[in-house]
């Protein structure tokens, strides 16, 4: 098969949570993957219109499952979707060494890319960062890249100079980028990589810089595809039909369902207990049964799950409103 380019980028990509049974919370749990709510869950994004999946970044627990439980779920994946959309299975590891031997796996049960976040034990700077990319390059040159640059999980954002290297290496295609929430940093970045790779925004973004790049924001991530992804498909549709004051409309609409997840407004205290909100955040939309998050991210502040659940119920209303408009899209 031939390998992925940044022109097979286009759409929503969609980064899905990994349901849990229940139990999961619990330190001696084995085997805590719904493939059955798996299989559900991907079934009805696919059928949607999600353009791109991709698994195992934070909210998808990719720090608290188990090798094992990760490849029974990417397997299950990839089974379910049948290659009608591009895979691209999160292989983040503590090291260079772990995370080859984990995407020659992935590869190997048929992902079709990878999602990798760099090594974070310590933080690399900008020549480590550049060389960790160029060694899953050269250990798999079939496989595609998306980076996954989160300035929380990983110590730092990836800096412009840096996505300028990174940009002429041919097996990365994308980057997961955290958009508005860097300040000027995604224009400075959109800069520097020339059009080589999609440079992926928030879909809560997506519209801002579309409107003023067009040609080059032509895809966004979104893990709110697991409250229901009516809007964010419809929100696609506006956008590539530079229907601009629509797509104004449903990003305000979508701004307002997420309003609540973030305790106080800070984005800051979300992150730090960010799986367990966009767990609760789920549930309250009832799109997926997402089960009980894994240790140790099990603790939050009620309050803070209660307003999570309450930005999952506003979501939950803007699916019913848009998904006969997305169905006949």
């Amino acid at each position: 098969m031939t390998r992925l380019s940044a022109a097979d980028i286009r759409g929503v990509v969609g980064i899905v949570p990994t349901p849990a049974k229940e139990g999961a919370n619990r330190w001696d749990a084995v085997q805590t993957v719904n493939l059955e709510e798996t299989v559900r869950m991907v079934e009805a994004l696919v059928e949607a219109g999600i353009d791109v999946i991709m698994t195992n970044g934070t909210f998808g627990e990719g720090a608290s499952l188990t090798w094992e439980e990760v490849q029974a779920f990417v397997d299950t994946i990839i089974q379910v979707v049948r290659k009608r959309v591009p895979v691209f299975a999160g292989a983040t590891t503590l090291n260079t060494r772990d995370t080859i031997a984990r995407g020659r796996v992935l590869r190997d049960l048929g992902a079709d890319g990878l999602f990798v976040g760099r090594p974070m034990w310590i933080a690399l700077d900008d020549r480590g960062i550049v060389q960790f990319y160029r060694d899953l390059a050269e250990a798999l040159p079939d496989m595609a890249l998306v980076i996954y640059d989160n300035p929380g999980a990983f110590k730092g954002k990836i800096s412009s100079a840096v996505y300028r290297e990174l940009s002429r290496i041919p097996q990365i295609v994308a980057s997961k980028h955290i958009g508005l929430l860097g300040g000027d940093a995604f224009l400075s970045d959109l800069r520097a990589v020339e059009g080589r790779i999609r440079l992926l925004p928030l879909e809560s973004d997506w519209y801002y810089w579309a409107r003023l790049f067009p040609e080059d924001v032509v895809a966004c991530w979104s893990g709110n595809v697991a409250c229901g992804p009516a809007p964010v498909v419809v929100l696609k549709e506006a956008i590539f039909a530079k229907d601009w004051e629509r797509a104004r409309r449903l990003t305000e609409e979508i701004e307002w369902a997420l309003e609540p997840l973030f305790p106080g407004g800070s984005f800051q205290e979300f992150l730090k207990y960010s799986i367990q909100l966009d767990n609760a955040q789920f549930e309250g939309a009832g799109f997926i049964r997402p089960g009980p998050t894994r240790p140790p991210y099990t603790w939050a502040p009620e309050a803070y799950l209660e307003s999570a659940r309450e930005s999952g119920r506003r979501w939950a209303q803007l699916q019913h409103r848009y998904a006969r408009r997305a169905t006949a899209a």
